[in-house]
Formats: C-alpha cells, sequence, structure tokens
C-alpha cells in the first residue's frame, strides 16, 4: 500500500493540498489527473482555488479506502512532481 506523507488521512478519505506556480499550471494539473483518472476509471474530488489545489480520494462503492486510492495518489505525486508544484507551507 502506498502512502505518503503529502497525503493526509481523514476517515475513509486521504487528502492532499497542492500549490501550483499559477493558475494555467493548477490547470494544467487537474487536466493530468484526469487522464490519469479516467484510465483508472476512479475519479478524485478536486476543488481549485485560484492556483491551490485541494485533493480528495476515497472509494465511495467500497465505502472507504482501497489500493486504487493509493495508486491514484502515487501517479497524482508524479504529477504534481511534474509540474514542480508543491504542498503550501503551512
Amino acid at each position: 500500500m502506498y502512502e505518503a506523507s503529502e497525503w493526509r488521512r481523514e476517515g475513509d478519505t486521504i487528502r492532499r493540498t497542492v500549490a501550483a506556480r499559477d493558475f494555467r499550471t493548477a490547470i494544467a494539473i487537474v487536466n493530468d489527473i484526469a487522464e490519469q483518472a479516467e484510465a483508472l476509471n476512479h475519479h478524485p474530488d478536486i476543488d481549485i482555488r485560484w492556483r491551490t489545489l485541494h485533493l480528495a480520494l476515497t472509494t465511495h462503492d467500497a465505502g472507504g479506502l482501497t489500493d486504487l486510492d493509493y495508486k491514484l495518489a502515487a501517479r497524482i505525486d508524479a504529477i504534481v512532481a511534474d509540474h514542480e508544484a508543491e504542498s503550501p507551507q503551512p
């Protein structure tokens, strides 16, 4: 099972916040995530606030987290790294 420090667990959901350098990059990240989500047939909740993305993963039909959530989380981490985005500072 994939676990990364950038993702935090809240009940049956894992969450991550990402800050892109600008709005266009944030949208590019969302587009890349959409491609991976379609390939896996597993879709995250994404909230876009200017250049900040709030991501949430859970498997609704399984009633919680599955390997698919962690697989998509790993792919999202790679996308975020490719776009040189990062977790915002607290």
